[in-house]
């Protein structure tokens, strides 16, 4: 074990050294600065629609409601169909009739070309039962026709979801009457949102040509985008112009109509940049501790710009190269500072 004396002799001599111990300090960075501005953004979803009668009738039932969520090709809105399924009859009935028709016309066809070949009946005969073949085929075809239209309109009594999704509105009630093209449900799919927004149209075309957007919600969270759609034209009444950006994960925690800040970059200049940690502000003071040669803090008045990661900008005050003290918290203290302020650092212009 050392002699006391020593030990503290060697503590006395190295608090002079742990006093002079250099701040830590970064040198001013000169790099370009994408100047970005930040504009209110709304989300939407890529399928939305409104259902319409494609035929007539009574509002049988209406198995969902407004909010209520639907997978696609579920039954949304049945309409009475007794009136189609009563067509329906009428035209299955007409093409068993013209089938019955054909299979007789054929018959009649057949016999008439076999004695035709052996001579046994005149020309016109033939081209009669001929005729009355063709004539019969077409019946067929037309009672065919028939019933594919009734079986379609049978089945526009069904209305089904087009996709999965939401009901945000209904437009009819159970036993209401309704027309062909009527409004009976509306909805969207929470499966594909987007983000629009409206840029100013002095930003507008750097922002097309950049193609570069950051969409953030209120906690900060950045969300991932993916196609950015440009609008070709502008609002008369606001002149401004709409982008649209796809949104690739929406992970179930955004809806339509929420609100979103979308940061889209409109200039770009070179800057020069310290560490936001170093700046000492007092009032209207802002300033900064630079190392001189002999590595001595000297306090810099500056003029200073935005912050940008952690950064900040420094309009004027210092040259790019110079080192800032990072942490100066412990070289701050009111009459210091006071006194380093006034006496003889140059301050900005």
């Amino acid at each position: 074990m050392g002699h006391p004396g020593r030990v503290l002799f060697t503590l006395l001599t190295m608090i002079p050294l742990l006093a002079a111990a250099q701040p830590a300090a970064e040198p001013v960075e000169r790099r370009s600065f994408h100047e970005t501005i930040h504009l209110d953004g709304v989300i939407e979803a890529v399928q939305q629609s409104t259902v319409s009668a494609q035929t007539s009738g009574a509002v049988r039932s209406l198995p969902y409601d407004v909010d209520d969520s639907v997978a696609a090709g579920d039954l949304i809105v049945q309409l009475e169909d007794s009136e189609q399924r009563s067509r329906l009859r009428q035209a299955q009935a007409g093409l068993e009739e013209a089938e019955a028709s054909l299979s007789d016309a054929r018959q009649q066809f057949d016999r008439i070309e076999a004695v035709h070949e052996r001579g046994l009946v005149s020309r016109q005969e033939f081209d009669q039962a001929r005729n009355n073949l063709s004539a019969a085929q077409a019946r067929v075809e037309r009672a065919t026709g028939a019933v594919s239209e009734a079986r379609e309109q049978l089945s526009y009594t069904r209305v089904e979801a087009p996709y999965g999704g939401i009901l945000t509105e209904r437009h009819v009630e159970v036993g209401e009457s309704v027309n062909l093209g009527q409004p009976l449900l509306s909805g969207l799919s929470l499966e594909q949102l987007r983000v629009v927004v409206d840029l100013p149209q002095k930003y507008a075309e750097l922002a097309r040509t950049e193609r570069q957007a950051r969409v953030t919600l209120a906690d900060g969270r950045v969300l991932e985008t993916g196609e950015m759609t440009f609008y070709p034209y502008a609002n008369p009444q606001t002149h401004t112009f709409r982008l649209r950006m796809r949104l690739n994960e929406p992970n179930g925690a955004l809806f339509p109509g929420m609100l979103v800040k979308v940061g889209v970059p409109v200039a770009s200049r070179e800057a020069l940049w310290v560490p936001a940690s170093s700046l000492v502000q007092r009032s209207e003071l802002r300033a900064v501790f630079v190392l001189d040669d002999q590595d001595r803090p000297r306090l810099r008045q500056v003029r200073t710009g935005v912050r940008d990661d952690g950064r900040l900008e420094i309009l004027a005050g210092l040259s790019e190269g110079e080192r800032v003290v990072t942490n100066p918290s412990g070289l701050v203290g009111s009459e210091r500072l006071n006194l380093v302020k006034g006496s003889g650092e140059e301050s900005p212009q």
